[in-house]
């Protein structure tokens, strides 16, 4: 399995595993060893495409020496390529879409039958929500779960609305069910998945629900819930006020401002301003003072100006962000942006791209610093990538931290379960610290 994109994409790529576990197939570390390699696909910005097609192409030699090997690619770029994929890219055997994932394995087999590409991409959703496939979870004492999908918000850079299609929500019974297994199977973290979390139920009960469903998924007794993404336009005071009263909601939000300019955010069709952002962040920080806040930002989107950027400074330095998912911006074929005019020279989005990057790095050290001293309960998650005898973890508000692991036991198996950690130091995206207890 190659996973690129967002947290629903690896949801889907949990379900793909499930499913192929079904059939007999078990994971293996190499595509040299692969009888089936599957890509889930994003294409939300060009280089995930540039990065799906040249990983692809790069099969062709290893399709030579095993022919029977099966090549499938699902998710966005399958949604929207469909058979040009095969076009394309000739020794792909199998290609679906975002809404017909429980047929991989009839295409699969149906590609292993007639020695052809198998392609089938639903052109939209029939309205189920399908909830039931099984699951295969990268890590046992964690699990996404999808409350709703596609997107009704049609911001004009993005291509989501177009490949995942319009909104739609889950019952809100069978999303508490769903938290309340995960518990009984001993599930520590859930994450509430959606395009827009905030607007959920709206399809279902005529005005949006996520206040509602956070605080029934916390009355479930699941240690740590976190949800994303967050539209700034729909989140609620009572989804803030949810928040703040349930301890088992996380102290971490992503919510993507874009850009801080009003004339670059109408023409975005994100449907609020700089201010009412800002007056948002505000009422967070009030009820949360403890808030661990991240977002994402465009730069560069079309007839950007240096005004409209110094703008988007001003948000970054007032909402103090922990972190920041910067780009640059990419046009994508189908949206109305792609075909608006005041294209920003590279050399200028380049320069305000690393501006923006060094005060997002200053603002998530200059946050990082008061957790000095204090002591912290984190969810570890395993070994340190560079060292196998440190552990590594997250905190409530979503901080990694790092710490020696204590002589009695491994990182490997204390994984899954909750540490406290006293913060011993701190840098920009890490914070260092010693067991306690």
């Amino acid at each position: 399995m190659r996973t690129f994109g967002c947290q629903m994409n690896k949801h889907d790529s949990e379900r793909i595993a499930g499913m192929l576990s079904g059939m007999g197939l078990e994971p293996v570390p190499d595509d040299a060893d692969a009888d089936v390699i599957v890509f889930n696909t994003c294409c939300v910005r060009e280089n995930a495409d540039e990065r799906l097609y040249g990983q692809v192409a790069s099969l062709k030699a290893l399709k030579l020496q095993r022919p029977g090997t099966l090549v499938a690619v699902g998710g966005c770029i399958g949604q929207r390529d469909g058979a040009a994929l095969v076009a394309r890219i000739p020794h792909v055997d199998v290609v679906f879409g975002t809404h017909n994932i429980a047929r991989l394995p009839a295409l699969l087999a149906a590609a292993e039958q007639h020695r052809a590409p198998a392609v089938e991409v639903f052109p939209s959703s029939d309205g189920d929500f399908a909830s039931d496939l099984p699951t295969l979870r990268e890590h046992p004492w964690r699990a996404w779960v999808p409350i709703t999908l596609g997107c009704d918000n049609f911001c004009t850079y993005c291509i989501v609305p177009h490949v995942r299609g319009r909104e739609r929500s889950r019952p809100f019974e069978s999303v508490v069910d769903e938290v309340e297994r995960l518990r009984a199977d001993g599930v520590s973290e859930v994450t509430l998945l959606g395009q827009n979390v905030n607007s959920y139920g709206r399809d279902l009960y005529g005005e949006p629900q996520f206040a509602r469903l956070l605080g029934a998924v916390a009355g479930t007794g699941m240690p740590r819930i976190r949800f994303t993404t967050s539209h700034p336009k729909d989140l609620s005071d009572a989804t803030i006020e949810a928040m703040a009263s349930h301890p088992g909601v996380a102290r971490y939000l992503h919510l993507p401002v874009q850009s801080g300019s009003d004339a670059v955010l109408a023409r975005m069709n994100r449907h609020y301003t700089q201010e009412s952002y800002l007056a948002l962040v505000r009422r967070l920080y009030a009820a949360m003072p403890d808030l661990a806040l991240s977002t994402d930002i465009i730069v560069g989107f079309p007839g950007e100006t240096d005004a409209d950027f110094e703008e988007t400074m001003r948000v970054v330095e007032a909402c103090r962000y922990d972190q920041a998912f910067t780009f640059i911006y990419s046009p994508r074929v189908g949206t109305p942006a792609a075909s608006m005019d005041g294209a920003v020279p590279r050399e200028i989005v380049q320069e305000r791209f690393d501006r923006l990057v060094a005060a997002v790095q200053a603002s998530a050290f200059e946050k990082n610093l008061p957790l000095v001293g204090t002591v912290q309960t984190v969810l570890v998650e395993g070994p340190s990538k560079r060292d196998d005898r440190v552990l590594a973890g997250r905190t409530m508000g979503n901080k990694m931290v790092h710490a020696a692991c204590p002589d009695s036991t491994t990182p490997q198996a204390l994984a899954g379960t909750m540490v406290d950690i006293l913060i011993e130091d701190a840098q920009t995206w890490f914070l260092f610290g010693s067991v306690r207890g």
